[in-house]
């Protein structure tokens, strides 16, 4: 059951990566929601965490509200995700092979996360309208559920786990740079869809392998 499930993911997962730049419509807000809906679902099969079911339910939601495009829905998606990165940071300090001692293990990706950080909040500040505040609430969010997903063991299913926190933060930072950072005929501006996406579910099929 949970592999049917999975290749329908898979499926819509790649039925939506033509359309990352094309308009909003229906058909992207189902592809894109039901391709982590169903990792969700797969989790509650495999009996994973409630938390990662949580944070899959959560970001699903989120990109059901930013398939919409418009800034309402970019508000409400930016809240979705950041509770589910939460809910994210929440599992990895409550699993029981997880030690805050760890995180100082890796100094070099503590520090480069706070330095992004800190230059990501410098550029978007000026530049993201009225979306500056839950733009730059976000960041320390989802910064947070790099830093402790270092607290997880690099063993077992588990070293899944910091390369999908890195690909999640790769993807919103692609993401942001995207939204406010070029201008709006930038050349990049044709390959940074397809960068993000991938990134994206990769870095939650990555947490279900490693969580469930």
């Amino acid at each position: 059951m949970t592999t049917i499930l999975f290749w329908i993911a898979l499926g819509s997962a790649l039925g939506y990566l033509p359309l990352t730049s094309r308009p909003a419509g229906s058909l992207r807000t189902v592809l894109k929601t039901a391709s982590v809906v169903l990792l969700a679902v797969i989790a509650v099969l495999h009996g994973g965490p409630w938390l990662l079911v949580l944070a899959l339910a959560l970001c699903a939601s989120g990109d059901a509200m930013l398939s919409r495009e418009t800034d309402a829905t970019f508000m409400a998606g930016i809240a979705a995700f950041a509770a589910g990165h939460l809910a994210y940071i929440a599992l990895f300090l409550s699993h029981p092979t997880s030690s805050v001692a760890l995180i100082w293990n890796a100094p070099a990706i503590v520090w480069s996360l706070i330095i992004l950080g800190i230059i990501m909040a410098t550029l978007l500040a000026p530049r993201a309208g009225d979306l500056k505040g839950p733009v730059l609430a976000y960041i320390p969010i989802i910064l947070g559920m790099g830093i402790t997903v270092l607290a997880l063991p690099d063993a077992g299913p588990l070293q899944w786990a910091l390369p999908a926190a890195m690909a999640f933060i790769a993807s919103d930072l692609i993401l942001a740079t995207e939204k406010f950072l070029l201008p709006p005929n930038h050349s990049a501006l044709k390959v940074t869809p397809y960068l993000v996406w991938p990134l994206y579910w990769g870095a939650q099929f990555g947490f279900v392998l490693a969580f469930a």
